[in-house]
């Protein structure tokens, strides 16, 4: 549990990494990367293609088939007039001029006759005046131009529109949000005057040089004014109120009548696009102007006046083409607003992008995190795949523009994050499981291992070694008490980790775990010149540290129903027998070729086990055999057990009990009773033994006897076994007696 925690965490750590690195790059975005995000947006509307137009828009073309026909532009305002008289006879619903009027006729008659001062009693008409009177008799809108930059040379007139603008909780800092006019070139004042209303045709490319919004509000001299398509939209609704709704971040909408035209915070109109150019119905200037066209195509529509001229410079670029007349960036936006079909970015979008962003993080790390990479990476495309369809969905759809370019670098760094996170838990894993192969088999196997690969240090070979068994008093008991096997190995853990330790520390091998029981061995395969010393301390250490476990075990809530038994019986939490010999065993790789271990075998290693079983049979903690105790140059409390023959074997063998080490009072663990009485008792002890195998088994018995009334004795099953013997011998003399008792079990 605490593993996967532990995982969990360090994968929750780099996905906070992630989001929140990338969610304060998207708030601080670079202009370059809001760039790009506006081209991959581009191709979505590349990818949904040419949209149906509601029919209500029709565009009057000063195209080049009108120049050829009429002359270059300007033409005389006489033709100009003739255009809006047609429009107005067939019916057309609203005149919108996509062109400024800004300097008076060159060819206006009434100026030439001036200029030249020619006399003539005829009526001379006047092309300026006629056409203000047409502007004035018919439904049009005349367009303008603001000036944005600061120039030298600007016009500081503005002009009179009908429309009032109420800004609704504008503030001092988010009406600065508002595009700022430095000057405006407006249309004559005999033409501008006579116009029941204009507004102006800027189209503001973005910093990539393509027109994706229009601004359609223009603060000038602090006051607002409407773009020809809003303008446009306002007399369509006959409302004079226009309504500028601001919120914490700038401008949130505009509201006409029945209109709401969601903006951006500069009060920008983002346009959806119908298609490329020529998407909408064009009409020749031409065609209007001789009366070459079809009525129905003009009535009750809003007719724009514009170009498509490449002569007249009023092409821009757009997310379909690159080359799009400017006119039509008009008839989209109104179209847009008759339709009410927009695509947004409000300013609550941000926290939206932000959430998207979060999400991506975390699901794509976890998915590597906790599938195989072949999985993970497939279900990471079917999350892209996906997610670019949610946001072309979401924009076409719903009408609602999310960032594209972050939740694809989220993708793509969140990957690449996980799998290099991946590639460093699997190097530490490797090294952590290196590491426990070495503390479970052997140190020193595992450094020459890797320091000689390919060495013959592995290879079989007869040596001396000294051979260690240990097993837990009262297993089956501990292991019903559990309340599950998780605790149980948890148990186990918990007093194999020191035990493992210590044998580790004295340069010994932990050969293998046979269930509660450790092997472990000494001298193989690097040498241990102490082998037996290394041996015994390590036993004597266990036997020592027992006492420190077995109080932090009864501390642990998780072992509570051990804690219980043990009370009920008397005996500790876990408490172990130890068995050592020392003999030449084959030490060496062994197994099979797809898994090998080095491992020992022989007869030492089967007197070893033998030695650890008997334990209990003499109420020892420490069994060894005499041919360990030959090697032992250390000070050590012995006592004699037995001279025996085991299962298996004709040859008999001395068992030995270390009792402890040979120090002092203070260093003296293992046995309640002083030092002294300790010594006094082992005196008597082996005094009476070597009665007994010189057969004097009457005076023998009444030393065991004597010792075994003692309360504070050290062992009590020896006595009892001497005792035993000792009054059957008395009782059937041997003949030829040798102190030889052959077990005749493993234990």
């Amino acid at each position: 549990m605490k593993k996967h925690l532990k995982k969990f965490f360090t994968y929750f750590l780099v996905i906070l990494v992630v989001s929140l690195g990338l969610s304060l790059l998207y708030s601080y975005i670079p202009k370059t990367l809001d760039s790009f995000d506006n081209r991959l947006r581009d191709y979505m509307f590349v990818v949904r293609g040419e949209k149906p137009d509601s029919g209500n828009i029709v565009i009057i073309d000063l195209d080049d088939k009108s120049l050829k026909e009429i002359g270059q532009w300007p033409w005389s305002r006489d033709v100009v007039s003739d255009m809006l008289v047609n429009l107005t006879n067939a019916g057309v619903g609203l005149i919108a001029f996509d062109i400024v009027f800004a300097e008076e006729d060159r060819s206006n008659p009434i100026k030439l006759i001036k200029k030249f001062n020619i006399h003539t009693n005829k009526e001379i008409p006047d092309y300026d005046y006629e056409f203000a009177a047409t502007v004035a008799q018919t439904p049009t809108i005349l367009g303008y131009q603001f000036q944005l930059a600061k120039d030298d040379f600007i016009t500081k007139e503005a002009p009179q529109i009908p429309a009032i603008f109420i800004e609704k909780n504008r503030t001092d800092q988010n009406k600065d949000m508002v595009i700022t006019a430095h000057g405006a070139i407006l249309n004559i004042p005999l033409v501008q005057d006579n116009a029941y209303s204009s507004g102006f045709f800027n189209n503001v490319p973005d910093e990539s040089g393509v027109v994706r919004s229009v601004p359609l509000i223009i603060r000038y001299d602090d006051q607002l004014y409407p773009s020809l398509a809003l303008e446009v939209i306002r007399t369509i609704a006959n409302k004079k109120k226009v309504y500028v709704n601001y919120d914490d971040n700038g401008v949130e909408s505009i509201s006409i009548g029945q209109y709401n035209i969601p903006t951006d915070r500069y009060g920008r109109s983002i346009v959806n696009f119908r298609g490329g150019a020529k998407s909408f119905k064009y009409i020749s200037a031409t065609d209007i102007i001789h009366n070459r066209f079809d009525p129905k195509d003009v009535e009750g529509k809003i007719a724009i006046v514009g170009t498509s001229a490449a002569g007249l410079l009023d092409l821009r670029s757009t997310p379909f083409e690159s080359i799009y007349p400017g006119v039509e960036v008009h008839a989209n936006l109104m179209d847009n607003i008759l339709t009410q079909d927009f695509i947004a970015k409000p300013s609550w979008v941000d926290g939206l992008n932000i959430i998207h962003i979060i999400i991506l993080s975390f699901l794509i790390i976890l998915l590597i995190a906790y599938l195989p990479l072949v999985i993970a990476i497939f279900l990471i495309v079917g999350i892209f795949a996906a997610d670019i369809y949610l946001i072309f969905t979401t924009l076409f759809e719903y009408g609602l523009i999310l960032n594209i370019l972050f939740p694809i670098l989220t993708i793509i760094i969140a990957t690449i994050s996980a799998m290099t996170l991946n590639y460093f838990l699997e190097t530490r894993q490797n090294k952590a499981i290196k590491g426990k192969f070495a503390s479970k088999v052997s140190k020193e196997v595992m450094e020459s291992l890797l320091a000689n690969p390919d060495s013959d240090s592995f290879a079989a070979m007869s040596k001396e070694i000294t051979v260690f068994f240990s097993d837990v008093r009262n297993f089956t008991n501990i292991s019903e008490a559990m309340p599950s096997a998780k605790i149980l190995i948890e148990f186990m853990n918990e007093y194999m980790d020191p035990m493992t330790d210590i044998i580790i520390k004295e340069h010994g091998t932990v050969d293998k775990f046979i269930g509660d029981a450790i092997m472990a061995y000494w001298n193989a395969p690097g040498d241990v010149p102490d082998h037996a010393d290394r041996a015994a301390v390590a036993t004597l250490e266990q036997l020592h540290a027992l006492d420190d476990l077995n109080a932090r075990l009864r501390e642990d809530p998780r072992f509570e129903n051990v804690v219980k038994m043990s009370d009920e019986h008397g005996v500790p939490i876990i408490d172990i027998g130890i068995g050592l010999n020392t003999g030449v065993a084959i030490a060496g790789e062994m197994g099979s070729s797809q898994r090998s271990d080095y491992t020992v075998i022989g007869d030492p290693i089967n007197l070893g086990a033998r030695l650890e079983s008997l334990c209990k049979y003499y109420n020892s903690k420490f069994n060894i055999s005499n041919f360990t105790k030959e090697k032992l140059t250390g000070n050590y409390i012995y006592r004699f057990l037995d001279l025996v023959t085991v299962k298996g074997k004709s040859e008999p063998i001395e068992i030995w009990q270390i009792v402890d080490y040979d120090r002092d009072e203070s260093h003296h663990k293992l046995y309640s009773v002083s030092r002294a009485r300790l010594d006094e008792e082992l005196e008597l002890y082996h005094h009476a033994i070597d009665l007994y195998k010189d057969a004097k088994f009457e005076e023998a018995l009444k030393i065991f006897k004597d010792i075994e009334s003692w309360k504070d004795k050290t062992n009590k099953n020896v006595y009892k076994m001497y005792i035993e013997r000792c009054e059957h011998y008395i009782d059937e003399p041997p003949k030829n007696f040798n102190g030889v008792f052959v077990h005749t079990t493993k234990g």
